[in-house]
């Protein structure tokens, strides 16, 4: 049985130390949800569910309005930190250690996350997903990082290439026989 699961990584969001969970999106990042609403609705999408963070849910919130559906949350599904939210890091230092860990599954950054820890606490809740809902449509609020290492986990060809070029927002529409990921297609442009 075919079920489509539709990553929806978040739109644009403004940058607030400390506030990691609560930051909205921008004013662009508003009108970018309006569109991901224009492109979706026409998908008949059955099911909602998001990261906790804000700006996850507000991405996928017209969308979930359209379609008189609810958005439930999974602590599970937040954004993966690669180190600890109290370090401060470089961008560069950011991207080696985020290319590091889709190399070497265990890598992590003091007080961060690891891939294969990330995936540990998010893709039981996507098998779950796919097994309740099985032959439906699942709209996903995510992030671009515990997206990728989804993705990852189900085709290891999506690591910090797949990661570094994705945009915020993007959409990928995933095509699953029961939990076999059979294609990926992008759907923002």
């Amino acid at each position: 049985m075919t079920t489509f699961l539709y990553m929806i990584r978040h739109a644009e969001s403004p940058y607030v130390a400390g506030n990691e969970r609560l930051r909205g999106l921008s004013v662009k990042g508003k009108q970018d949800a309006r569109q991901i609403d224009q492109i979706l609705r026409h998908e008949a999408i059955d099911v909602f569910v998001s990261s906790p963070y804000t700006r996850a849910i507000d991405t996928i919130l017209l969308l979930a309005e359209a379609c008189g559906q609810t958005i439930l949350e999974y602590e599970e599904l937040r954004e993966r930190p690669i180190a600890s939210l109290d370090v401060s890091i470089t961008e560069l230092e950011l991207l080696d250690a985020v290319e590091q860990s889709f190399t070497d599954l265990d890598f992590k950054l003091e007080g961060g996350e690891s891939t294969r820890e990330a995936q540990e606490r998010a893709v039981p809740v996507i098998k779950q997903l796919l097994k309740k809902h099985a032959g439906s449509k699942i709209a996903v609020g995510t992030h671009g990082n515990i997206m990728t290492i989804i993705m990852n986990y189900f085709d290891s060809d999506y690591g910090f290439a797949f990661w570094k070029s994705t945009s915020k927002p993007d959409i990928y529409k995933l095509e699953f026989e029961e939990e076999q990921l059979k294609s990926v297609k992008k759907l923002w442009e």
